[in-house]
């Protein structure tokens, strides 16, 4: 299964720019002069929780804990992935105040809402600094059990080996820079994979031996590539994520601007193929340097019902 009808989001009560995460993540940009910004981010997600229930998207909304300060609390998939199998897994953050984004409150919720059979909790490589942000660092096809991770300081291959020991994914690493030749910090802002499309920015990916060994294992794996530029993937367009509506249908979500960066062509491929969910959440992709996929938690697990 690779698309799920069901995703968590955590509401933001004080999102702002991270200072914490501002070194390694060149999407993120200067806000001093936007206003009220975390008015215009709470606009933004419920415009977005909106767009995502109008597709028929099941969205379960936590909310953020001020008292926290926990700015990019709005993308709880770079903490958290709830996978098929029952498996819940909590990963390490390289910002410290992004590892208080990893909640117990929020894992009881879900093992009262879900089946879980299994909790891994990789935290504690922060000790001897290695890190995994969950599906910003990896991009997972479920359906051939492979991972693609592109190398920055957040995502570390020793942490991706358990990772491969516990689950049984086969990580595919590459090196992913951006135009300035500055690591790519997550591969979910140059890579996204569903069913039936790989987005890719193939421009960042400088080696051609990487480039061609991404390129056979997408096709291996049946996917057909959509090739986006540099400026495309600044616009947010690789940074999607294909969910399914609860009759089973395919359905894009994506900000509005990330839409709006596709050429014509590659918009047709898209919006023939699935329905699309897009939000207006430039405040969070401009300060936050994430978008539309990372505010979104899957949920594969097994629905607990009353009466079990």
């Amino acid at each position: 299964m690779q698309t799920t009808n069901t995703v968590i989001m955590v509401r933001p009560t004080a999102f702002k720019a991270n200072e914490e995460t501002r070194e390694s993540n060149a999407f993120q940009k200067d806000g001093a002069e936007l206003g009220d910004i975390s008015a215009q981010a709470l606009q933004a997600f419920d415009a977005y929780v909106a767009a995502l229930r109008a597709a028929d998207i099941n969205v379960q909304i936590v909310a953020d804990l001020p008292q926290q300060q926990t700015p990019d609390a709005v993308f709880p998939n770079n903490w958290l992935a709830l996978l098929a199998d029952g498996t819940l897994i909590t990963f390490p953050m390289e910002a410290l105040n992004r590892r208080r984004e990893r909640r117990q409150d929020i894992i009881a919720q879900i093992k009262r809402d879900f089946v879980v059979h299994r909790c891994l909790d990789l935290s504690a490589h922060e000790r001897a600094g290695q890190y995994l942000e969950g599906t910003g660092s990896l991009i997972l096809d479920h359906q051939h059990k492979l991972a693609y991770a592109c190398l920055s300081s957040r995502s570390s291959p020793e942490v991706g080996q358990v990772f491969t020991r516990l689950t049984g994914y086969r990580i595919i690493w590459f090196a992913a820079r951006d135009r300035h030749q500055r690591a790519i910090y997550h591969t979910n802002v140059m890579l996204s994979i569903g069913q039936r499309f790989a987005i890719v920015c193939l421009q960042a990916v400088a080696s051609p031996q990487d480039r061609q060994r991404l390129i056979a294992a997408l096709i291996d794996s049946g996917k057909t590539i959509i090739d986006v530029t540099y400026r495309q993937m600044e616009s947010f367009a690789c940074n999607v994520l294909e969910l399914c509506d609860t009759q089973g249908r395919p359905v894009y979500a994506m900000s509005t601007r990330a839409w709006q960066a596709f050429g014509g062509e590659q918009q047709k491929l898209i919006a023939d193929y699935a329905r699309l969910a897009l939000g207006p959440v430039d405040i969070i992709e401009n300060l936050g340097g994430g978008g539309a996929r990372c505010m979104l938690c899957e949920v594969f697990l097994q629905k607990r019902y009353a009466y079990c």
